[in-house]
């Protein structure tokens, strides 16, 4: 059992909240670690797969089934089966509180973020926190496994299925099975009538340009379809939690700036099997080496980053570009350049980038095992050391 370092912080908000939604893409943990909370607080929890036909028999008559587990967290895993008990659940979450039962009533997991907090935030305003689980990241895996996990973990992505397989060979099995299924199956489900080749061409087609500026234009035309489509499309995979949409940092500083998001497939390995690159090696030959790295430690990064942060890319017409920034504050923000090399530096244009957003600390990060100060106030630092930082981003004083 690898732990996972959401399980505090999904503790806390259970002691403060009376609902808390768990959200990731399938096969990224949730049940998992909702099935540890339940054995640890035994018959003071109860969980319901809403798959299961049984389970979802038990909510025939939700409004008397939930008055029955007062006293209990009640897990609902895969709620948008049924969407309609939301209103129950406010009822319910109302009846409790008066009866002196102010938090942990109810652990909602879900894959799809648009629905859930569209349906959950209309009907549990101020009852419901928002949490996010995605597959592992290395600052979970790499202090068990160890260092040398880190291209591991890198090729075949944080979907603990893929990373526990036994050879890259069936990791890699799993991983296009998985793909498929959302296509086939996950997709549909939510009510999206598109046909699955399109999917799977766009999604295809976003692992090319990964950590590319998005134009919905260009792929629009080599889809076939209007530029409308695509960037409905963009905001399926961005609601599923398997793209991310990297937004760009504006401020009137007087310069001219990119407007157009980066768009990242936020799994490394998913985007390894779209590209049919099933070994480190074929990895390492493929163009898309360094900015599959890139998001692969952005993803890290951000993760790691205290509840609030916005995280933003920041590139100016004239060339002048930062890989991430995470802005802690309105007046605190930090710089991150990713680097696939064992003997990196940075260019003119992060130097430049950095004092337009007056960062307050500039990090490079790169695959190393020693970091070490740069030239010009920047830190080179290996990924767990920036993931270490980013993670005590909220002291009020930050020094290098």
């Amino acid at each position: 059992m690898i732990p996972r370092h959401l399980k505090p912080t999904l503790e806390d908000r259970l002691r403060q909240f009376p609902a808390v939604a768990l959200l990731g893409p399938r096969q990224s943990g949730k049940t998992t670690l909702a099935l540890e909370l339940a054995e640890e607080r035994g018959d003071k929890a109860i969980y319901l797969d809403l798959e299961n036909p049984a389970d979802r028999r038990r909510l025939d008559d939700p409004v008397a089934y939930l008055r029955a587990q007062r006293g209990r967290l009640v897990i609902l895993d895969e709620i948008h089966r049924i969407p309609e008990i939301f209103a129950v659940l406010r009822s319910e979450i109302d009846a409790r509180r008066r009866g002196g039962e102010k938090a942990g009533q109810f652990l909602i997991l879900g894959s799809a973020a648009l629905d859930l907090l569209r349906q959950s935030s209309e009907s549990l305003a101020g009852r419901i926190s928002f949490l996010e689980l995605m597959p592992f990241q290395p600052q979970e895996v790499l202090p068990i496994a160890g260092a040398d996990a880190a291209d591991k973990l890198w090729l075949r992505g944080g979907f603990p299925s893929s990373f526990l397989a036994d050879s890259d060979h069936e990791s890699n099995l799993w991983r296009a099975a998985f793909i498929r299924s959302y296509l086939e199956r996950d997709i549909p489900q939510f009510g999206v009538r598109v046909p699955a080749e399109t999917i799977e061409r766009f999604w295809t087609m976003l692992a090319h340009t990964q950590g590319g500026l998005f134009n919905a234009q260009r792929l629009a035309q080599s889809l076939g379809v209007g530029w409308h489509a695509v960037s409905h499309y963009l905001g399926l995979l961005v609601d599923l939690l398997l793209v991310r949409r990297l937004s760009p940092w504006t401020a009137n500083i007087g310069k001219r700036l990119v407007k157009s998001p980066k768009i990242y497939l936020r799994d490394s390995g998913l985007l390894h099997s779209l590209l049919n690159l099933p070994t480190l090696n074929d990895v390492l030959g493929h163009p898309v080496a360094g900015v599959s790295w890139e998001g692969f430690a952005i993803e890290a990064v951000i993760a790691a980053a205290p509840d609030g942060t916005k995280p933003y890319f920041y590139r100016s017409a004239a060339g002048h570009e930062i890989d991430l920034v995470l802005e802690l504050s309105a007046s605190r923000r930090w710089a991150f350049e990713f680097k696939k090399s064992l003997a990196p530096s940075v260019e003119k244009g992060f130097h430049v980038g950095c004092a337009d957003i007056e960062a307050e600390r500039k990090m490079l990060v790169y695959p190393g095992r020693d970091s070490y100060p740069g030239a010009g106030g920047v830190e080179i630092v290996t990924l767990l050391d920036a993931i270490a930082a980013a993670g005590n981003a909220d002291a009020k004083a930050s020094k290098p």
